[in-house]
């Protein structure tokens, strides 16, 4: 298989359950059946933003983000070491070719670098993905 990159939004639809779909849950299966799935560097502070943004508006409590963050730290999640190396050109220019964020431009760059399965739910970056040959995990 293919190595694959995870998207915050798929993680987190693990544990918001009005979040998850067939491609979250197969996301799921794949990680915790064994698979390596790659992160960008601001993926630790992407989880932990939406686990606080949840913790606020009620949606789940600190203890709730504590235990979900054990259960991510079981997985073989590996934060890519040169993604703040490749913000300044590839993934500036990804992010402005396909009306991007940074952030999620990153994600992009890291899959194109990779030749990896990139897992999201954001359908922008599907578009992107789709535009730049980059495979979702069903493809």
């Amino acid at each position: 298989m293919s190595p694959l990159v995870l998207d915050c939004s798929v993680a987190l639809a693990w544990l918001f359950e009005d979040e998850a779909c067939d491609h979250s849950e197969s996301a799921l299966q794949a990680v915790a059946g064994g698979a390596v799935a790659w992160v960008p560097s601001i993926w630790p502070l992407e989880v932990s933003n939406v686990l606080l943004v949840g913790e606020r508006r009620g949606r789940i409590t600190a203890a709730q983000s504590a235990a979900f963050w054990q259960v991510l730290d079981g997985f073989d999640i590996r934060v890519d070491p040169q993604t703040a190396q490749q913000a300044s050109q590839a993934t500036l220019h990804l992010a402005r070719q396909h009306g991007l964020s940074s952030y999620d431009a990153a994600y992009l760059e890291l899959a194109m670098r990779m030749g990896a399965h990139l897992l999201t739910l954001d359908k922008k970056l599907q578009v992107a993905m789709a535009d730049c040959g980059v495979a979702t995990l069903e493809q």
